[in-house]
């Protein structure tokens, strides 16, 4: 993509001028001189997404046109493009659909639509790490959530016989014996994680759900001024002081970059978008709003967290320090919730590494 004099004279003076204050800077408190890049003999996170994702060719939904089924907010996919880009570092587990689009539709096939674009650059992403793994592995942990949950109270998704194929999944995900333990990143709603948490109540002594729950380490991804896209989010704040939960409710913010030039559609096309086979080339233009083109992905700090833990930057257990995915505060100390720090500020100002890194990954996708 051709581009003009003054606009890369803006980048590199932008780009030239971050470096010179980070060298400046020193070492980030906590980071070991040799956290630049992820160790492979560190354990990987155990790791499920819950989305509620779109079928490929969705409709903004600010578009305000188009059938239900298809509006929805393409954000999900563009996270999950970047995700799938970083499988090599975590031990997938679970890729849940949950409902999704105005439509209120939860579509595991969605999400098998694009793990068949992965499956046509993974080989190539194995020439640089061959932990990368299969669209097969991928499929056979792809699951499917409940239909109609978007915007409804807790009675109404939680219960007798309410489960899905997902729920029961997570459920045997957690009694795996693995002493490390589950991150659930949740990107739309999370009835099927809260109805795994349900059953097990319901069945099992409170022993054993006590030793089910500290297995659990739940990002949420919130909308607005509650805690989820449904009901079953704050039923799991009220419910269980000891699960681990960060709420990000304004935080994931940090990752909107339509006005940069490191993350406006100029750069997506020229690192993502185009020339980088067809997972690149299904990122879409936009989140939400289609009149403002460029990179949302709001659900992506939930495992860039994650990442930066790889890396060692941060413990992940500890979400008061910085991180890829935010900084965050115990509001209670009596509960182990958190919730947003300083704002969307703690993931922005980790832009430039993180896009260095997705774009470097990206470039992995070609022969």
């Amino acid at each position: 993509m051709t581009q003009n004099p003054t606009y890369r004279i803006m980048v590199i003076t932008w780009l030239y001028s971050w470096f010179c204050a980070a060298l400046s800077a020193g070492p980030i408190a906590g980071r070991g001189a040799n956290a630049a890049e992820p160790s492979a003999n560190a354990a990987r996170p155990r790791v499920i997404i819950l989305s509620d994702f779109p079928p490929l060719d969705v409709i903004p939904g600010g578009a305000g046109t188009g059938p239900a089924e298809k509006r929805s907010d393409p954000d999900d996919i563009q996270s999950m493009v970047r995700f799938l880009l970083y499988t090599n570092e975590f031990d997938v587990e679970g890729l849940v659909a949950s409902a999704a689009t105005l439509a209120n539709l939860a579509r595991k096939q969605n999400i098998l639509d694009i793990l068949d674009l992965y499956d046509k650059v993974d080989e190539n992403l194995r020439k640089h790490d061959s932990r990368y793994p299969t669209a097969d592995r991928l499929r056979s942990v792809t699951w499917q959530g409940r239909d109609g949950t978007w915007g409804q109270s807790t009675d109404k998704i939680l219960g007798e016989g309410k489960d899905s194929e997902a729920s029961e999944a997570i459920i045997r995900i957690v009694d795996r014996p693995d002493p490390r333990p589950v991150w659930v990143c949740v990107w739309g709603g999370s009835c099927d994680v809260a109805q795994a948490i349900w059953k097990v109540q319901k069945t099992r002594s409170p022993a054993e759900l006590d030793r089910f729950i500290s297995k659990l380490r739940i990002c949420m991804i919130g909308l607005g001024h509650k805690p989820g896209q449904d009901g079953s989010g704050q039923w799991m704040l009220d419910t269980f002081p000891n699960l681990f939960v960060i709420v990000s409710q304004k935080t994931y913010r940090g990752m909107f970059a339509q006005k940069s030039p490191i993350g406006n559609l100029e750069w997506l096309n020229t690192n993502i978008r185009q020339g980088h086979g067809p997972l690149g080339a299904v990122y879409p233009k936009s989140g939400w709003n289609p009149s403002a083109p460029g990179q949302q992905e709001g659900d992506t700090p939930s495992f860039l967290y994650l990442y930066s833990a790889v890396r060692g930057m941060n413990d992940p257990e500890k979400p008061d320090q910085e991180s890829w995915g935010g900084q965050y505060v115990r509001r209670d100390p009596s509960r182990n919730h958190w919730y947003d720090g300083p704002g969307a500020e703690s993931v922005s100002k980790w832009l430039p590494d993180m896009q260095a890194d997705f774009a470097r990954r990206a470039d992995w996708m070609n022969p």
